[in-house]
């Protein structure tokens, strides 16, 4: 079973681009501390020979590439086809170190479950979710890239089902798609994506077409297709209150949504309309972009902090009234932004409760070293 498993996690590791040292590392747990040569042939069977040709070439080259000094630094033997292959990127690849922004890869996220999860629960034991993505977050092309709060609040959609199955879900800067793609598998009974960006939008909705999800603007939905999604472009300052209306989800969701203080006036009005279907937004007049950050607001960790919590039960669930919610995953980077969002929030007459400790989700990316969830956190909005 521990083979399996590290076999499992290397291939998931590989698929999903993760740094070279995260699947070096996966392949040395299935060789029993070492890359063997049944490690070795194990990698060129199931991972480098299915991916020549298709994978990201400067990936595939560094990986192979580190992976012959992880051998070699051992004194084991190396495959002859990893020497081969690694001698014809030297000659027909130009080194390429700086990775220009707008380039993008196909990455394959593996959700895992584990064997003693209920599957009525998890749905399935493995779902796979191909993604063309930027190889470069930080440099202009943040919209197509994968964030780790679109990860963690995946994560939690898979862990708790029963939440969104059967809703109507509409998401906030869905970048990818790969929060969408999750609620489709859930069985959310209708899925709306949203982006502010045309070229984030485009990439977004090639995403759903791979796996196989149709969005309202295809021709003639194909019989691949199972699903349907709405896509929208929607710039968080040009979101009109009659649009917002008309969508009624029962549950919003965003991931990393709290990062700009210029932005977040308008994301929390977006929010007030959204959750509050008595027009909320009376009691919240528009606030302009350069609106100054607002008085203190003090607001501690976990689901007892007083001036935050919603008027429903403890653990965080839905009231019985079925009011909207909304859930938003998020690393809280600077402490002042935070604090501007929260002033937003209670300005707007909405309550906010810290799930992180009661609702965390199953680990189901375990391969990913990449990946930090400790510094996650899971917030709940609802109108008071």
């Amino acid at each position: 079973m521990e083979k399996q498993t590290a076999s499992l996690h290397l291939v998931s590791a590989f698929l999903a681009m993760e740094p070279t040292g995260c699947v070096i590392s996966h392949a040395r747990s299935l060789g029993g501390g070492s890359v063997t040569v049944d490690a070795q042939r194990f990698i060129w069977d199931h991972c480098i020979s299915k991916a020549i040709g298709k994978c990201h070439a400067p990936y595939l080259k560094n990986f192979v590439k580190k992976l012959i000094l992880e051998i070699e630094s051992n004194r084991d033997d190396v495959l002859d086809e990893l020497y081969e292959l690694y001698t014809e990127f030297m000659t027909s690849l130009k080194d390429e170190n700086a990775v220009k922004g707008t380039e993008r890869a196909l990455k394959y996220i593996s959700f895992l479950f584990p064997d003693d999860a209920s599957c009525e629960d998890a749905m399935v034991r493995e779902l796979v979710v191909p993604l063309h993505c930027s190889l470069n977050m930080l440099e202009g092309d943040t919209g197509c890239s994968i964030w780790p709060a679109s990860l963690f609040l995946s994560e939690f959609i898979l862990s708790f089902p029963d939440m969104f199955s059967s809703k109507t879900c509409f998401e906030v800067g869905s970048g990818v798609g790969l929060v969408g793609i999750c609620l489709t598998h859930v069985k959310a009974s209708k899925v709306i994506l949203s982006d502010g960006d045309l070229s984030t939008l485009s990439n977004m909705k090639l995403n759903l077409k791979m796996n196989q999800l149709s969005t309202d603007d295809d021709e003639p939905v194909s019989s691949e297709c199972t699903d349907s999604v709405k896509c929208l472009h929607l710039p968080w300052e040009c979101a009109s209150e009659s649009e917002l209306q008309g969508l009624k989800p029962d549950i919003i969701l965003g991931a990393d949504v709290i990062y700009d203080p210029l932005c977040l006036p308008h994301l929390v009005h977006l929010f007030s309309i959204l959750l509050d279907k008595t027009k909320s937004s009376l009691r919240f007049p528009r606030v302009g972009c350069d609106c100054a950050i607002g008085g203190s607001h003090e607001y501690s960790d976990g689901c007892d902090a007083q001036d935050v919590v919603a008027a429903s039960d403890s653990a965080g669930n839905a009231s019985p009234t079925e009011h909207p919610m909304a859930y938003i995953s998020s690393v809280i980077r600077n402490a002042d932004t935070f604090g501007h969002f929260l002033a937003l929030v209670d300005e707007a007459n909405l309550a906010i409760m810290d799930l992180t400790r009661t609702h965390q989700p199953a680990s189901s990316l375990p391969y990913m070293q990449s990946y930090d969830r400790s510094s996650m956190r899971l917030f709940r909005l609802s109108s008071k």
